[in-house]
């Protein structure tokens, strides 16, 4: 035991936080709980934090609360200053923090900005962790109807609780009910028989996405939250959700459009304001359009040669600009909804090629027909190679169709996964990438079929 200890002494010394992690994740209850008792102040609140879930809820229950308020006190602290070991670490790469620590915790984060007091939860800011309301009332699991009702009647905040939540020792969920379904119940029923089975938990760390189909399946205004380990953190309402929903959309659908969030509403944003948020976004995307020109700099020969090649170059990367930003847009929508995950990018790329190729293929015989009605009708000569130039047009925009749904489909995923928003895939982005590659692929093919030919 004493090795270990001076092997995580020494790891918080040199301020190595995921060895520490790790570190704590191989010590027993006993060496843990030594520790941290032998500790100084903030060092007892790094340790705590730190240890995994199941211990430090162990842990946290033994502690008395002069330590308990210290821990909490510490943590607050760390987090104010901006130097807390956590700040090293994503909410996804940190426990959760016990229960029972996390209901006690807005009475000394109270002033915290929303994104320190969500990390030191072990929250991200798109969960309903961040949400969580003490609108609600427990009941022990071995009450009867009757006992709660009077209990309930003598509670000045019952008229306040939109839920009533049933639970066990250590405050392990049993279920929930509302209170006029408490009121109309048989006065000898234990409560626990009187939980709705539809009320099923949302864990703390569900998207927004997934408690709003959650909440609207079970077609209900309020469902109880609990942590890993089942034990109750609080409720989370409509409202909230609802409020939180619209932020978390006009957030999105701004960088989407590639501009950053407003703060306030578009009325009263100050001018100066509106166009500092637009203008960051609107010199990337027009250092990176530069890269257009650099593309059709390179085939200058070939345009020399084939004036008419670019005659079809707007049509041509707006189609690949078109295909990537709904290709975005949709999956954005379901990785908000929490109808896809990371883990099934396989089946998006899969159904993007084929969604592709037979948007492409479309496309491809739309632009094709154009040529021959123009050229048939003499409504445009294309010269004596008029359907080699058709063909070219028809598999570019075969090619760069499936290239911008790809490409659109698989941005979203790739910032998820390096822990960005995916809403800063926007369309314009998207739209960009694809236009410089789009003429890339236009002028090769057109190289490739014209070859010999005008070419």
């Amino acid at each position: 035991m004493k090795e270990t200890n001076i092997r995580l002494l020494q790891l918080l010394a040199d301020g190595d936080w995921h060895a520490l992690r790790e570190a704590l994740s191989r010590c027993d209850l006993p060496t843990l709980h030594a520790l941290i008792e032998a500790s100084p102040a903030e060092a007892q609140a790094i340790l705590f934090r730190l240890s995994p879930h199941r211990a430090a809820e162990a842990l946290f229950e033994g502690f008395a609360p002069p330590l308990r308020r210290r821990l909490l006190t510490a943590l607050a602290a760390m987090a104010a200053a901006g130097d807390s070991p956590l700040e090293a670490f994503t909410p996804d790469e940190l426990d959760e923090m016990p229960a029972e620590a996390v209901r006690l915790l807005p009475e000394y984060t109270a002033g915290l900005a929303p994104e320190r007091r969500f990390l030191l939860a072990g929250y991200d800011s798109e969960c309903v962790g961040r949400l969580l309301s003490h609108r609600y009332l427990t009941l022990p699991h071995d009450l009867s109807a009757g006992s709660a009702a009077e209990r309930l009647r003598q509670t000045t905040a019952a008229s306040r609780a939109e839920l009533l939540c049933v639970t066990a020792p250590g405050c392990r969920l049993v279920g929930a009910l509302r209170p006029d379904e408490l009121l109309l119940a048989d006065p000898a029923e234990p409560v626990a028989s009187l939980c709705r089975p539809s009320a099923a938990p949302l864990h703390a760390r569900d998207t927004l996405g997934e408690a709003s189909a959650r909440m609207v399946g079970q077609a209900t205004t309020a469902l109880p939250v609990t942590d890993a380990s089942g034990a109750l953190l609080g409720i989370v309402t409509a409202d909230r959700l609802l409020k939180a929903l619209r932020e978390a959309g006009t957030e999105d659908f701004q960088k989407f459009g590639g501009a950053e969030e407003l703060e306030l509403s578009y009325t009263r944003t100050p001018l100066l304001s509106l166009v500092r948020k637009r203008a960051g976004w609107l010199v990337i995307l027009f250092l990176s359009e530069m890269l257009t020109a650099s593309a059709m700099g390179y085939f200058d020969d070939e345009i020399a040669r084939a004036v008419v090649l670019a005659l079809f170059v707007p049509l041509i990367i707006s189609s690949g600009g078109n295909s990537g930003s709904q290709a975005a847009s949709l999956i954005i929508r379901a990785l908000a909804l929490g109808e896809l995950g990371i883990r099934q990018w396989w089946y998006i790329l899969r159904k993007e090629l084929l969604s592709g190729v037979l948007l492409g293929a479309i496309l491809g015989c739309i632009g094709l027909v154009r040529i021959i009605v123009w050229q048939q009708f003499g409504l445009y000569d294309y010269g004596e190679y008029w359907g080699w130039i058709g063909a070219s047009v028809a598999v570019s925009l075969l090619f760069i169709v499936l290239w911008g749904t790809v490409s659109g489909s698989m941005i979203p995923l790739l910032l998820k996964r390096i822990g960005l928003d995916p809403a800063t895939a926007s369309a314009p982005f998207v739209a960009t990438l694809v236009d410089v590659t789009g003429l890339i692929i236009y002028f090769t093919v057109s190289a490739i079929l014209l070859s010999g030919k005008l070419l």
